[in-house]
């Protein structure tokens, strides 16, 4: 990787753009080179910088010309530079358009700015052009969660048992969501299965109480251990989803 990945922000609120500006003041890896506030502009700008450009971060949103329209003034001249959405927009008509330039990862405000460091790390390193930079599951991963979950007495007909599903393979993958699992994990979720986060966060729970209700005793207790009080109260959301990625990742359950 480079030693500073530069970093063009196109975006017309100032409290964003002013906090993603102070937030990578000192980063040793991210440069901010610049922010435009206006869709002409940013094509303008990004014609002359371009070789000064390794990825854009953009809302959908801005005046002059919309991020569509940036996005197809630069196909138009083959301009290629990886792309970040940052858009409020969760519509899957907007988010398949984006999809048809290759944008490499389309992120829902609020951003979380340490999650966007990440991904702008992610882009580059990895070089994909993927909507989501999802990465492949071991398929022997993916297995595993859903024996568990089975074992754990989660019915898969209903909708929170794909949900959980989606989670705890997203923490499986990457650590880094454990504190973003309100802003970051069921938003993403949403997106996938064209729901809504509150949706995706009630769907969990229920699936969870279903779960704590069915499971067999000695099966929480060897996955939870004494982290929960199984008499008490049955696990958050995020502790359920924590505690079993955490326990795939470590090999603690025995899965035949």
């Amino acid at each position: 990787m480079k030693t500073k990945i530069n970093a063009l922000v196109v975006d017309d609120s100032m409290e964003f753009t002013s906090s993603v500006k102070e937030y990578f003041k000192n980063n040793a890896v991210i440069k901010i080179v610049d922010v435009v506030t206006d869709g002409e502009k940013a094509v303008d700008y990004i014609k002359e910088h371009q070789d000064n450009i390794d990825v854009i971060l953009m809302d959908l949103i801005i005046p002059g010309k919309d991020g569509l329209q940036i996005l197809e003034e630069l196909e138009e001249l083959k301009i290629k530079k990886h792309l970040i959405i940052l858009s409020s927009y969760r519509k899957d008509y907007t988010i398949r358009m984006t999809s048809r330039f290759n944008v490499d990862y389309y992120m829902l405000k609020p951003i979380n700015l340490s999650s966007l460091e990440n991904r702008i790390k992610e882009v580059m390193e990895e070089n994909k052009n993927e909507l989501y930079v999802e990465k492949q599951v071991n398929p022997k991963i993916q297995l595993q969660v859903t024996e568990l979950l089975h074992n754990l007495g989660v019915p898969s007909q209903i909708k929170g048992y794909q949900y959980l599903r989606e989670g705890i393979l997203m923490l499986y993958e990457s650590t880094g969501l454990i504190g973003g699992i309100t802003k970051e994990v069921y938003p993403e979720i949403a997106l996938r299965y064209n729901t809504t986060p509150s949706r995706v966060e009630r769907a969990i729970r229920h699936a969870i109480e279903v779960s704590w209700n069915r499971a067999d005793y000695e099966m929480m207790n060897k996955i939870f251990g004494h982290s929960i009080d199984y008499d008490r109260a049955k696990p958050t959301n995020s502790e359920f989803m924590v505690t079993l990625s955490d326990a795939l990742r470590l090999n603690q359950v025995a899965f035949n």
